[in-house]
């Protein structure tokens, strides 16, 4: 089981970022929020698959995700 998902969740994963990044450029309110919660699915393969080297990135982006979603939710 864990060999199908380090396997093939990055799919899944590589949809949703694609899609938050449209999310991001229509500018909806939700893109920033669909961001974080698909880098915790993220940080999930990580672990799961031992591809430390990608730590650094999914730290950078949960601090820029969180600082963008709360930007845009001030009016």
């Amino acid at each position: 089981m864990a060999d199908l998902i380090v396997s093939g969740l990055p799919w899944l994963l590589s949809a949703i970022t694609i899609w938050m990044t449209v999310l991001a450029g229509n500018k909806h309110h939700l893109a920033w929020a669909v961001g974080l919660g698909n880098q915790a699915l993220w940080l999930g393969w990580i672990i799961l698959s031992g591809t430390w080297g990608l730590i650094p990135m999914n730290i950078a982006l949960w601090v820029v995700y969180a600082r963008n979603h709360l930007k845009w939710s001030q009016p």
